[in-house]
C-alpha cells in the first residue's frame, strides 16, 4: 500500500477529533480502579492505529494516561509536547536513527501535545499506533483550545499557533 487513502480504507479508520485517523485495535478486558483524576475505572491498556497526514495532523491535546507510540510506515514525524511545568519537547518517530528518529516513544499523562508530519509534502502520511495504559476514553482526554494554552504558555505562542485549529 502507497496512499493514505489506501490505509484508511483498509484499516477502517475513522476521523479523530484531534485531527488524523483511527481505529481501535484493542481494548484489555480486565480493568482496574484508579485515583479520582480518571473519575472510574479504565480497561488495563487500549491501542490504536492511527494515521495523520499534512492537512490531517494531530493537534495539541492530553490524555490522562501515558501514551506510547509506535512507528509503522510512511514518512517519519514529529510529536510536539509542552509538559505541565512549561517545557518544549519534540521527540522524532520514523525508521532513520542516523537523524534521531526511533520507532515507539512515550508522550507522559498531562502534558499538551500532538504530532505533524517532518516533511509537508503531497502524498505523505504516517501511521502509527497508540497504546495507553491505564486504558483509553474519550472522557480522558482534552483538545486544546488556542486562547487558553496562549494565556498559560505566551512564550510558546508561535508553536500553540501552529499546533492548534482553534
Amino acid at each position: 500500500m502507497s496512499t493514505a487513502r489506501e490505509w484508511i480504507e483498509r484499516l477502517e479508520l475513522k476521523k479523530h477529533p484531534e485531527g488524523g485517523y483511527y481505529r481501535e485495535t484493542f481494548r484489555a478486558n480486565g480493568g482496574i480502579a484508579l485515583p479520582d483524576r480518571f473519575g472510574g475505572p479504565r480497561p488495563y491498556s487500549t491501542a490504536i492505529y492511527f494515521l495523520i497526514t499534512p492537512a490531517e495532523f494531530s493537534c495539541l491535546h492530553r490524555l490522562a494516561s501515558d501514551e506510547t507510540w509506535h512507528f509503522y510506515t510512511g514518512s517519519p514525524l514529529v510529536i510536539r509536547a509542552i509538559t505541565p511545568q512549561g517545557e518544549r519537547k519534540d521527540i522524532r518517530l520514523g525508521p532513520d536513527f542516523e537523524q534521531g528518529q526511533r520507532f515507539q516513544a512515550t508522550v507522559g499523562a498531562g502534558n499538551w501535545f500532538g504530532a505533524k508530519l517532518i516533511e509537508d509534502r503531497p502524498g505523505a502520511f504516517a501511521l502509527v499506533g497508540c497504546t495507553l495504559s491505564p486504558g483509553f476514553e474519550f472522557s480522558d482526554f482534552e483538545l486544546a483550545t488556542r486562547a487558553k494554552l496562549l494565556r498559560e504558555f505566551p512564550q510558546h505562542a508561535d508553536f500553540i499557533r501552529e499546533m492548534t485549529r482553534s
